[in-house]
C-alpha cells in the first residue's frame, strides 16, 4: 500500500511539473508570437489559468502530505504531552471540517458547472472547479490518517515537526552539509 501512496505522490510531482512547463509554454509563446509576428494563442490566458489553478491545489496535497505548509507551532512545544496532544487533534479536528466545507463547497460547484464551456476554451468549468475535489479528497485523508495517528499515540506530538516554522530553516535543513542546518537550531 506504501509503494502505491509513493506512486500516487510520484505522479502528482510530474504533474505539477508539467503544468509549470505548460504554462511556461503558453505565456511565453503568447508573448514572442504576440510582439513578433503579431499573433497570438487565443486559449493561452485561459488555459494557463487552469494550469495554474491545478498546479496550486496538487502543490498543497504533496505540501500536505510532507508536513511542508508553514506555521507556528510555539504554542504546542509549550505545552504538556496531553494539552499539546489535544490541542493537536482540536486543530486537526478544525483542519478536517475546513477541508470539508472546501469538498463540499468545491463538489456543488463542479456540478453546477458541468454544462458550463469556459470561453476561450470551450472546456467544461467543472473540470476548474474539480481542482477542488483534487485537493479536498485527499487532503482530508491525509488529516484524518494523521489524527489518527496521534490519537492513537503513533505520531509523537512532543518530538514531531507537523508544519515548518520558515522558508529559510527548510532551506537550510534540506541542504546537504549537516553543519549548516544546525547553525539555524543554535541562534
Amino acid at each position: 500500500m506504501t509503494r502505491i501512496i509513493d506512486f500516487y505522490f510520484l505522479v502528482l510531482k510530474v504533474t505539477i511539473a508539467l503544468l509549470l512547463a505548460g504554462m511556461v509554454v503558453l505565456v511565453f509563446g503568447n508573448v514572442v508570437l504576440r510582439y513578433a509576428f503579431n499573433q497570438g494563442i487565443t486559449s493561452s490566458e485561459e488555459l494557463s489559468r487552469m494550469f495554474f489553478v491545478w498546479l496550486t491545489f496538487l502543490g498543497a496535497v504533496v505540501a500536505m502530505r510532507e508536513h511542508g505548509h508553514l506555521g507556528v507551532d510555539s504554542v504546542l512545544r509549550r505545552l504538556p504531552p496531553v494539552g499539546a496532544k489535544m490541542a493537536a487533534l482540536a486543530g486537526h479536528a478544525l483542519m478536517l471540517l475546513a477541508t470539508w466545507l472546501l469538498i463540499s463547497g468545491s463538489w456543488t460547484q463542479t456540478l453546477i458547472n458541468v454544462h458550463v464551456a469556459a470561453p476561450a476554451t470551450g472546456i467544461s468549468m467543472a473540470f476548474f472547479y474539480g481542482a477542488g475535489l483534487a485537493f479536498g479528497i485527499p487532503a482530508f485523508l491525509i488529516l484524518l490518517w494523521d489524527a489518527f495517528a496521534i490519537a492513537t499515540g503513533r505520531i509523537d506530538i512532543t518530538t514531531v515537526e507537523l508544519v515548518r516554522d520558515s522558508e529559510e530553516q527548510v532551506a537550510l535543513e534540506d541542504h546537504a552539509d549537516p553543519a549548516l542546518a544546525n547553525l539555524v537550531t543554535k541562534h
